[in-house]
């Protein structure tokens, strides 16, 4: 079945989960004036707040993702098969029904204060964009950030969203005790392409303009080109690495673009839709840095990929990024400044 554009998203279309026996798809009515299916708000009743992995290949154990479904509706986006195990698409579904966790401050708060908590870094949006659109209104990602404030826990910060900017207070209290950093993701400078692949995030310059302020305010920032996509965005990779370093960035780092499934069939259908003249290609190039694949999850692969042409895009990123000054890791995160205030009752006690 086509499916029509729906604007303002990464896709139209709404997969079957690959997890559920059922799956019911509504032929659209042309005639209809009703307006694109909003986005949905669902809250979500978690009782831990912190997620733990242990792959080889991420550079951190716990994460905190205040949110579940991203409405920056990145049409390549790694996590959109996590939607499937609460029941939704990978598809659509992932972009406009978002789970909330709205009792994430308290859980965390909650988390901190346990004496079997061991002081360590928590990476926030390991999964989905804790600055995504409606972080403006609820503002559970800044009720977070000052948990880790108080209780001085060092965090690292990955956003595609200008709305980071906002809480350049709280980052800057914690990088005095050196415990905080800020990885802003820019995949492009072409505005046009940043639109129709990421169409709700922040405009490419919107990101180093919020990179440059955090800069100024004395927290450690990076760009991540994540992802490269080869034939679409790699030769754009001189370019962002030196906006990035003009922003003030100390750092850079890449990932190859990942396709699991249903992934890799939403990105075809996106190529098709808006690139039809350069899918051929791009995919490709893909299965070049893949095995002939489009995809490959083995862990010391997955994140740089294989082959000739993924050896020319390792080079060419370690040659800019060494020009540039960005050839070198963030200064590391420091638990020392950890503690764990004493609460009312106890400070009574002492009274």
């Amino acid at each position: 079945m086509s499916h029509p554009d729906v604007p303002g998203r990464g896709t139209a279309a709404n997969p079957p989960n690959r997890y559920e026996p059922l799956h019911v798809e509504l032929e659209p009515d042309p005639d209809s004036d009703a307006p694109p299916a909003p986005t949905v708000f669902y809250r979500d009743a978690s009782r831990t707040i912190l997620a733990e992995n242990d792959s080889p290949d991420i550079g951190f154990r716990f994460s905190l993702n205040p949110y579940r479904g991203c409405e920056h509706g990145c049409a390549y986006c790694y996590a959109r098969p996590t939607h499937e195990y609460l029941g939704f698409s990978a598809g659509l579904d992932f972009e406009r029904r978002i789970m909330v966790k709205e009792d994430a401050p308290a859980l965390l708060r909650q988390t901190l204060a346990s004496r079997r908590w061991e002081p360590q870094v928590v990476a926030l949006s390991g999964n989905t964009d804790c600055y995504q659109p409606v972080e403006r209104r609820l503002e559970i990602t800044r009720r977070c950030l000052e948990v880790f404030a108080e209780f001085r826990n060092p965090v690292s910060a990955i956003t595609k969203s200008a709305l980071v900017a906002r809480d350049a207070d709280l980052f800057a209290e914690l990088a005095r005790q050196g415990a905080a950093h800020v990885l802003f993701s820019v995949t492009t400078l072409d505005p046009e392409l940043a639109r129709r692949m990421e169409p709700r995030a922040a405009r490419p310059e919107r990101r180093l303009e919020a990179m440059a302020a955090l800069a100024r305010a004395g927290v450690p920032v990076a760009v991540l080109i994540g992802p490269v996509i080869p034939g679409l965005n790699d030769a754009e990779i001189p370019r962002i690495l030196e906006a990035a370093a003009r922003a003030g960035a100390q750092s850079a780092s890449w990932v190859l673009l990942r396709l699991p499934k249903p992934v890799d069939e939403l990105f075809e259908r996106w190529l098709e839709e808006r690139y039809p003249e350069r899918r051929a290609r791009v995919l490709a190039r893909i299965r070049d840095t893949r095995g002939g694949r489009l995809s490959d999850s083995t862990f010391g692969r997955r994140q740089r990929g294989e082959g000739e042409y993924a050896e020319q895009i390792a080079a060419l990123f370690t040659a800019v990024a060494k020009k540039h000054g960005l050839d070198r890791p963030l200064p590391p995160l420091s638990i020392e400044a950890f503690r764990r205030p004493a609460r009312g009752d106890e400070q009574l006690t002492l009274l």
